[in-house]
C-alpha cells in the first residue's frame, strides 16, 4: 500500500463542496470514482479543507492510500484523463508515507475575489463577486487588521459551523486592488465554516462606507451571528495552499 500526495485544482460552480454527499456531486467523489476506474480499489481522498458548495480550488492537497503498483506521474497521468470532462485537476503527485493532508497541515491560505465595476461579468461571471459599488480599498485594508490574531470569531461562523471552539488566531488579512479586481488574502492554521465569506462581506461594507472600522469591531465583540453585516457569495473564494512541516503546496503572495 502505498499512500500519494495529490495537489487538485477544480472550479466549484458544479460541486456541493469538496466533501462526499448524499444529495448532489462533490470534488471528494469526482476523485475517488476516477481512482476506482484506474485501480479497481475503492479508496478515501482526505484533503487538508473542505470548502463549501461554490468555492474553488487552485493547490488543494490531499492524499490516498493505492495499493496498485504506479508510479506517481502515471497515475496522476491516468486519474486526469477519468476526470474529463469535469472541471478537476491533479497538478502534482507524489509518494509520500507518514503525511495526512489534514491531520499535518499547520495552515490554510485562502484568496477572495471581487471585481469592482458596474458592467456584468461574461469570463468570470461564478468565478468571483461584483460588486458595481466603488470600493475604498485603503479603508477595507486597515479595517482587517483589527480581526488578526487570536479572537472568538463566532459572529464569523456559520450557524452550522461544526468547531468546537470559536477561538481561531488568524495570520493574515490582507486587501489589495489591481485594476478593477480587489483581492483579499487570508491565512490561518484554520478558519470556522464561512469565516472567510463573512469577513469579506463586511469588509465590503467598509468599503462602500456603509459600516466603519468601529463597525467591524464591534461585530467582533458582540460574539453573535446575528452581529454579522453580510455574508459574501461563494463565487470568488479560492482555497490557494496549504503549509506542513518543511513543506509549502500551492501559492504563496509574500
Amino acid at each position: 500500500m502505498t499512500r500519494f500526495r495529490f495537489t487538485v485544482e477544480y472550479d466549484g460552480r458544479p460541486y456541493f463542496g469538496w466533501q462526499r454527499q448524499d444529495h448532489g456531486p462533490s470534488v471528494q467523489a469526482a476523485i475517488e470514482e476516477a481512482i476506482l476506474q484506474v485501480t479497481g480499489e475503492a479508496v478515501d481522498v482526505h484533503a487538508s479543507g473542505r470548502t463549501d458548495a461554490g468555492v474553488h480550488a487552485r493547490a488543494m492537497p490531499a492524499h490516498a492510500d493505492i495499493a496498485k503498483s504506479l508510479t506517481p506521474f502515471r497515475l496522476m497521468e491516468a486519474i486526469n484523463a477519468r476526470l474529463k470532462p469535469q472541471p478537476v485537476a491533479i497538478l502534482d503527485c507524489a509518494q509520500a508515507p507518514d503525511w495526512h493532508a489534514r491531520f499535518d497541515c499547520t495552515g490554510r491560505r485562502y484568496h477572495y475575489r471581487i471585481i469592482n465595476r458596474r458592467a456584468p461579468l461574461s469570463f468570470d461571471a461564478g468565478l468571483a463577486w461584483r460588486v458595481p459599488t466603488t470600493l475604498d480599498v485603503q479603508a477595507m485594508h486597515a479595517a482587517a487588521h483589527i480581526l488578526v490574531g487570536q479572537h472568538d470569531f463566532t459572529t464569523f461562523r456559520s450557524a452550522k459551523c461544526q468547531a468546537k471552539s470559536p477561538l481561531r488566531t488568524l495570520d493574515r488579512l490582507e486587501v489589495t486592488r489591481m485594476g478593477e479586481e480587489v483581492h483579499i488574502f487570508a491565512a490561518a492554521r484554520s478558519f470556522l465554516h464561512h469565516q472567510v465569506r463573512s469577513m469579506v462581506g463586511c469588509l465590503k461594507l467598509v468599503g462602500e462606507a456603509k459600516w466603519s472600522s468601529d463597525d467591524l469591531a464591534a461585530a467582533l465583540a458582540a460574539r453573535d451571528r446575528d452581529a454579522l453585516g453580510l455574508n459574501a457569495p461563494p463565487d470568488g473564494l479560492y482555497f490557494i495552499g496549504a503549509s506542513y512541516p518543511e513543506l509549502s503546496v500551492g501559492f504563496t503572495t509574500d
